[in-house]
């Protein structure tokens, strides 16, 4: 599939091109992402949406070399900057990621070292990856600190993860992000975990930080309201594949999959009077029981009979693109 990813004339920061993961298991191969593609442009935020299970999370620890084993990158190619990144030995990946990818994840005690002091994890970060003294790496990660929103930050260095809300520590993650001065950042969740009101603060500060760093961000997450408030684009999933990417404006207001539409009936609107939500019926199918054609055709109200023998490819589809048959020019009749 050669579609154009992206609708600018920007040269993509990130390039994934028909990305395949597969689980060996005793009782054959699952494949958890088949011919993911999509690209993100220097300054951008990508927004990657859809429900548990769906292939979200993955995409992201496949682009910072994390997949747990026995997951693998079966084919396919994962391009940073014009370099290909999916196939390199784990030392050299590992430079990859401290210094030109950053990572936030849902939980901040998983990144965090209870051990060590913010100050430590922050200082080694640096250390690690950019070329300063010692000295100039703390009054970095203070400014960082400062940067992201902790208050007596100069005091508040010293202490260790558990002295901080869980709101600050997710602040302190982003910092931990930010250190090296990545040109990329893989935010899987960041505010899951987070009340309402410190949620929009991370959101604001996420979006604030990579405009004045210049950062191109993937923010992976189940919250449309998230993805509406964050995002240029996004990107919707379903069993392991993308239905649905393009700006985030009309994915949201003018959805062309089915399975789109679905996940926009079923936010609340404020200036609506409905008793009841729109929801999807069934579930997401497991990765042993992935239907023929269209994944999603045994949930589909608007499925025919080419849905169920023949998966569609990304079709141009007004200002998006859409896994779907309605939008296939031979097909529109049909339907």
């Amino acid at each position: 599939m050669n579609l154009p990813l992206h609708p600018t004339t920007a040269t993509p920061l990130l390039q994934v091109r028909n990305l395949r993961v597969e689980f060996p298991t005793r009782r054959g191969t699952l494949v958890a992402l088949d011919d993911v593609s999509f690209d993100i442009a220097p300054g951008e935020i990508l927004g990657v949406v859809g429900e548990s299970g769906a292939g979200k999370s993955l995409t992201g620890s496949s682009i910072i070399g994390l997949i747990d084993p026995p997951g693998r990158v079966a084919s396919g190619e994962i391009l940073f900057d014009g370099r290909r990144i999916d196939n390199l030995p784990y030392e050299e990946m590992r430079k990859v990621r401290g210094r030109q990818i950053g990572a936030i994840f849902q939980d901040p005690l998983t990144s965090l070292n209870p051990l060590y002091t913010i100050g430590r994890q922050l200082t080694e970060t640096i250390l690690t990856h950019l070329p300063v003294t010692a000295e100039e790496a703390r009054q970095r990660a203070i400014r960082l600190l400062q940067e992201t929103g902790i208050p007596a930050a100069e005091a508040r260095i010293d202490q260790y993860p558990h002295q901080f809300s869980g709101g600050m520590r997710q602040r302190v993650v982003i910092a931990l992000a930010l250190a090296a001065e990545p040109r990329l950042i893989v935010a899987d969740e960041p505010t899951t975990a987070l009340d309402v009101s410190i949620q929009a603060q991370i959101i604001s500060l996420l979006k604030r930080l990579c405009k004045d760093h210049g950062a191109a961000v993937m923010l992976v997450t189940h919250d449309m309201g998230v993805i509406a408030e964050t995002c240029d684009r996004v990107a919707v999933m379903y069993a392991g594949r993308i239905v649905e990417i393009g700006p985030v404006h009309d994915v949201i207001h003018s959805p062309a999959h089915p399975y789109t539409l679905g996940l926009m009936g079923s936010i609340p609107a404020m200036d609506e009077d409905r008793e009841r939500l729109l929801q999807i019926d069934g579930s997401m199918p497991r990765l042993t029981a992935i239907p023929a054609g269209c994944a999603y055709n045994p949930r589909c109200p608007r499925v025919f009979d080419r849905c169920r023998v023949e998966r569609p490819d990304l079709l141009p589809a007004g200002a998006t693109r859409a896994a779907c048959w309605l939008h296939a020019g031979d097909m529109r009749e049909a339907a």
